[in-house]
């Protein structure tokens, strides 16, 4: 355990980075490029339809968009215009909300508040319940996912945000949101029958399942909406959901993206995603199922998701060619991570602090912005709300409000996370 004087005094300059931000954030507005920018547009996307459709066709096309992805990130600009990411907006809700808890300011809780608004004015347009997902067809390896279609990946954050803010400041319209989002995760994503105990569900309302973290992200947010609404069918079929995750859950400890025999691969942050959701469902139910899957998961994240200085490393092992050594996205849902279950799990304690120095250290710009790539040579010092930018400010936002709560101090699990996820 480090000494109490260093901790605080890296929170101190936490508070100080958040602030720095928070002023960028004004400056710069809230639309940027994103981590799909190179592939949103239609030259982009035709070419990687193409390489999803003939490798080695494919290959040649996507080949010097890739290297600008390496060598020269600031291309973006070339290939799509700035965009509002509603996944953005919820982590920035959530994270002015963590703010105003730690600071007791107005103005934090009227910036959550703000994007909130934001978030209504941006839901899936032909859709009935409130949901959200990308603002730019997005080409998959199954096909085109067109703008506007719901994902279970991006509307469980928002759930969260409004979740969050609800408890701050109770409105009846909030509750509403909440009951339409649960409404919609529950009917418009489907469920698929994975064994006699387990069920897959979809990633939009239109494919057919498979991906891990897809159905943790849905058994979290039905287990807690039937919290919240007392609606106990939720829980029944979260629990389909979470036996999913758990069945699937590799010996070594560890999860793949998908059981669909091609994307196999351990990667950082879907691990986060994963275990997060797990630690969550915990809290909520007390199921013991969940903290075995999380040691088992803890122990293979440590020994394999880490580089030697300590800070997240992108895969366990590379599925293919990657143009970058560390992630933005990755630092941030460690650190998320290591908050929720540090208390079950000491050695994610030490963890924290060293991500959340090594950010300290190398990852502020001059301007308050953090940069989002760490690559083969230099920074990919562009600015994207989604990636990860808006995940960074939640993250140490969340770190400052636990000092300040907790002084960062042992705690038990449910003092720990209950002001996140229960309504006042």
């Amino acid at each position: 355990m480090q000494p109490v004087t260093t901790i605080n005094s890296r929170a101190d300059k936490v508070s100080e980075v958040l602030k720095n931000f928070v002023g960028w954030l004004e400056n710069y507005g809230e639309v940027s490029r994103d981590h799909q920018s190179f592939f949103a547009g239609p030259l982009g996307s035709h070419a990687k339809s193409l390489y999803y459709r003939n490798k080695l066709v494919g290959t040649a096309a996507v080949a010097p968009i890739i290297f600008c992805e390496a060598f020269w990130p600031g291309a973006r600009n070339l290939f799509h215009r700035p965009i509002r990411l509603p996944i953005a907006d919820a982590h920035y809700a959530m994270g002015f909300a963590f703010l105003h808890e730690a600071t007791g300011e107005a103005e934090h809780l009227k910036k959550a508040i703000h994007f909130l608004n934001e978030l209504e004015t941006s839901r899936c347009p032909n859709f009935k319940e409130f949901c959200w997902g990308y603002p730019f067809d997005w080409v998959t390896r199954n096909g085109i996912i067109k703008a506007g279609t719901p994902l279970i990946t991006t509307t469980p954050y928002a759930y969260e945000a409004f979740l969050q803010i609800n408890g701050l400041q109770p409105r009846e319209e909030w509750r509403s949101v909440l009951e339409s989002i649960a409404r919609h995760v529950c009917d418009d994503i489907k469920d698929y029958k994975f064994s006699e105990t387990a069920s897959t569900c979809s990633y939009t309302p239109y494919d057919h399942g498979g991906v891990i973290n897809a159905s943790a992200y849905r058994a979290f947010t039905l287990a807690s909406a039937s919290e919240y609404l007392g609606d106990k069918w939720l829980l029944e079929i979260a629990r389909q959901n979470l036996n999913f995750v758990l069945e699937n859950q590799n010996a070594d400890g560890s999860w793949p993206y998908a059981v669909d025999g091609v994307r196999d691969f351990v990667d950082h942050f879907h691990t986060c995603f994963v275990m997060k959701s797990l630690a969550k469902i915990y809290h909520l139910t007390s199921d013991e199922r969940c903290l075995n899957a999380l040691a088992r998961g803890v122990d293979y994240y440590l020994k394999n998701l880490f580089g030697e200085d300590g800070m997240p490393r992108p895969f366990s092992k590379a599925p293919r060619l990657t143009v970058y050594k560390s992630e933005l996205y990755d630092c941030a849902e460690c650190i998320n991570l290591c908050l929720l279950l540090r208390t079950h799990f000491p050695p994610l304690q030490k963890t924290l602090e060293i991500v959340v120095a090594g950010i300290l250290k190398n990852w502020l710009k001059p301007d308050g912005s953090f940069r989002s790539r760490k690559l083969i040579f230099g920074w990919d010092n562009v600015p994207m709300h989604r990636w990860a930018q808006s995940q960074m400010f939640r993250a140490l936002a969340f770190y400052l409000r636990e000092d300040k709560t907790f002084n960062l101090k042992p705690l038990t699990f449910n003092q720990h996370y209950v002001r996140d996820l229960r309504p006042a």
